[in-house]
C-alpha cells in the first residue's frame, strides 16, 4: 500500500482480476475489469491473455489507459490482469504485473495482491539454491516456488508454494488452459467469484464485476483455491479445511480501501461506512451546526453522523478531483500548499459553524492539522474532528506500506496531545465495539485489528517489525 503525504492516507496496494470466457473479447473486458479497480492502485497495469497454447503480456506505468492507450488485438479466451502501487519513490517498470513464466509446466502469470512477511527469508533461499529475480518483489517468491515444484500438475504446484509462505495474499493466475484464485488462509486481502453469459470471472472487489456485467455468485473462502476451465468452476483447499486458521480481513477494506459500491464477505461497504457515521454520532453526541467531511474518505461516515444526529450534512471542502497522487514535501509550507491544491473551503458554508468534521483516519496528523486551521481561517466558530476508525498505533505487515511504528501519530501521542496538535477543539475516535457493530455481517474474530492493537494474526519478522532495511514490494 502506497501512503499519500499530503492526504495523509494509506492506499491499498494492488488489485486483481481475471476473466475465463470462450465467447467474449477478454482483453477488453479485462482492461473495463482493472478500471474498476483503478482505486486499488494507481502506479501501473498489466493484462495477460491466453489463447490456450502460449500467453501474451501487456503491461505499463501510470493509470490503466496511460498503462495501455491502445487495446492490443490479443485473441484469448482467459485473462488476468492487475493494477498496482508501489512503496514511496520506487516506480520500476520491472515490477509490473501479472508476472509471467515459461516453465516446464507451461505459461503461467501471475498476479498478487498482499504482502509475505517471509519473502525475505525464502528469497534467499532460493536465491543460495541459483534462483535468479528480476524484480523486487516479494510476489516473484512464490512464481520461483511454483517453478521450482516437483508437484505433478499445476493445482498441485501453486498449493504446495502458498504453503510455503506467509502473510497476505490473494492471487489470480492465468495458465494456458485455466484461470486460478487464491486466497489465503487468514483471509487477509478480499477476492471474489463472478460468472458472465458464458463464463466466470475472479476479482478483488464485487465492484469489477458490476463493471462488466458479470453476476456476483461468491467470496472466495479463505485457504479456498478456485479453478476454471472447460469443465466450469471447482475448488481445493490449500490445506485441511479443519487447520485453516481463524479469518483475518483487514478491517480497512471497510473503513477505507474498497470501493463504497462493493461487497465484501457478505458486508455492503457503503452501509458499512454509513453505519460507523452512526456510531460515532451516539458515542460523541456532539451540539454542533454541521456536519461535514473531509472527501472523499469521511463522506459516507459523515452522512451516517447526520442521519444519526439531525445536524444538516454539509459540502464545506471541495476536492480537486484532477490532480494526481503527491509524495513527502521537503518543508512545511509546500506540503500546505500541496492540500490546498487538493481541498478547498467553502467560506460561505462554514463561516460561524460548530463543525463536526468527519474523516477514516488519521495516520500522522499533518494533513489534519492543515484542514482544521483552512477551516478556521474561513470563519468556522469551532471544529469537532471525528475518526471512524480507532487510533492507528502500530504498522501492518500484509499490504500496507505503512510507516514505522514511532511514525504514527497515536503511537507516541495521546488523544488530547493529537487534538491539539491538529488544532481541533474535539477529538473522538470511534471506539473498536461501535465499528464492531457497523460491520454486521462479520464477527470481531473475523476481523484484523493489528494497526491497532498489535496483534499479528501472522508472525512478523523482528527486522521488519522494527522497521529493518530490507523492502520487498508487492
Amino acid at each position: 500500500m502506497q501512503y499519500d503525504s499530503v492526504f495523509d492516507k494509506w492506499h491499498e496496494e494492488c488489485g486483481v482480476f481475471g476473466i475465463y470466457d470462450t465467447t467474449l473479447p477478454v482483453m477488453s473486458y479485462a482492461y473495463w475489469g482493472l478500471f474498476a479497480l483503478q482505486h486499488r492502485g494507481q502506479e501501473s497495469a498489466g493484462i495477460a491473455v491466453s489463447d490456450g497454447t502460449h500467453i501474451e503480456l501487456v503491461k505499463g506505468m501510470g493509470l490503466v489507459t496511460e498503462a495501455i492507450k491502445e487495446l492490443p488485438p490479443l485473441k484469448g479466451y482467459i485473462a488476468g490482469g492487475h493494477v498496482r502501487y508501489s512503496t514511496t519513490g520506487s516506480n520500476n517498470p520491472r515490477n509490473i504485473q501479472p508476472l509471467v513464466i515459461h516453465y516446464q509446466g507451461g505459461d503461467m502469470a501471475v498476479a498478487h495482491n498482499g504482502n509475505l512477511t517471509n519473502a525475505y527469508a525464502l528469497r534467499k533461499e532460493l536465491e543460495d539454491k541459483g534462483s535468479i529475480f528480476q524484480t523486487t518483489m516479494d510476489s516473484e517468491v512464490i512464481v520461483s516456488l511454483i517453478a521450482r515444484s516437483k508437484a505433478a500438475s499445476t493445482e498441485d504446484r501453486i498449493i504446495e508454494a502458498v504453503n510455503r509462505v506467509e502473510g497476505a495474499f490473494s492471487l489470480v493466475i492465468t495458465t494456458n488452459t485455466k484461470l486460478i484464485g487464491v486466497r489465503d488462509a487468514n483471509g487477509f486481502r478480499p477476492l471474489c467469484l463472478g460468472k458472465t453469459a458464458n463464463g466466470y470471472v475472479i476479482s478483488s472487489e464485487s465492484c469489477a464485476l458490476d463493471a462488466i456485467k458479470a453476476t456476483f455468485v461468491r467470496d472466495i473462502k479463505p485457504g479456498e483455491m478456485v479453478i476454471i476451465d472447460e469443465n466450469g468452476v471447482r475448488s481445493r483447499f490449500i490445506k485441511e479445511e479443519a487447520l485453516l486458521p481463524q479469518q483475518s480481513l483487514c478491517i480497512f477494506e471497510y473503513i477505507y480501501f474498497a470501493r463504497s459500491d462493493s461487497n465484501i464477505d457478505g458486508q455492503n461497504v457503503y452501509a458499512a461506512r454509513i453505519n460507523m457515521g452512526r456510531e460515532l454520532a451516539r458515542e460523541t453526541k456532539y451540539d454542533a451546526d454541521l456536519v461535514m467531511s473531509i472527501p472523499d474518505s469521511g463522506t459516507a461516515a459523515a452522512l451516517g453522523y447526520s442521519r444519526e444526529s439531525g445536524i444538516p450534512f454539509g459540502e464545506g471542502l471541495v476536492k480537486n478531483r484532477y490532480m494526481g497522487r503527491t509524495f513527502i514535501k521537503p518543508d512545511q509550507s509546500e506540503r500546505d500548499l500541496a492540500v490546498r491544491m487538493k481541498l478547498n473551503v467553502v467560506p460561505d458554508v462554514v463561516r460561524g459553524k460548530r463543525i463536526v468534521l468527519v474523516d477514516d483516519s488519521i495516520v500522522r496528523g499533518t494533513t489534519s492539522g492543515i484542514i482544521v486551521r483552512m477551516l478556521k481561517e474561513a470563519g468556522a466558530k469551532e471544529v469537532y474532528m471525528c475518526v471512524s476508525s480507532p487510533a492507528i498505533e502500530y504498522p501492518c505487515h500484509y499490504g500496507i506500506d505503512t510507516s514505522v511504528r514511532k511514525e504514527l501519530i497515536a503511537a507516541t501521542h495521546s488523544v488530547e496531545q493529537i487534538r491539539e496538535y491538529i488544532g481541533a477543539d474535539k477529538l473522538h475516535y470511534l471506539s473498536r465495539e461501535g465499528l464492531c457493530r457497523a460491520i454486521e455481517a462479520l464477527e470481531e474474530r473475523e476481523l484484523c485489528f493489528a494497526c491497532f492493537d498489535g496483534h499479528y494474526a501472522v508472525e512478523v519478522p523482528k527486522e521488519e517489525e522494527e522497521g529493518g532495511k530490507y523492502v520487498l514490494e508487492d
